[in-house]
């Protein structure tokens, strides 16, 4: 169960990933800006670290407990 949740978690966070819009892409940032796809860029910005945060720690966490489940 944990491992199928871990598995989630890390196709969550590759997710995550490929939604995050380069800063430095003007066509991607121009759709961004003209879509408002996640709100106003700045706050979409603010809400995808959290998110990505949250993940990340989760992640580490599962990690760690099949690490010592497994020994």
């Amino acid at each position: 169960m944990l491992t199928i949740f871990g598995i989630f978690t890390s196709l969550f966070l590759i997710l995550l990933i490929l939604v995050r819009i380069p800063q430095d892409s003007v066509g991607l940032s121009s759709f961004a800006n003209n879509s408002n796809l996640l709100g106003s860029p700045g706050s979409a910005q603010r809400f995808l670290d959290i998110l990505t945060v949250s993940g990340i720690l989760m992640y580490f966490l599962i990690a760690f407990q099949l690490n010592i489940q497994a020994n």
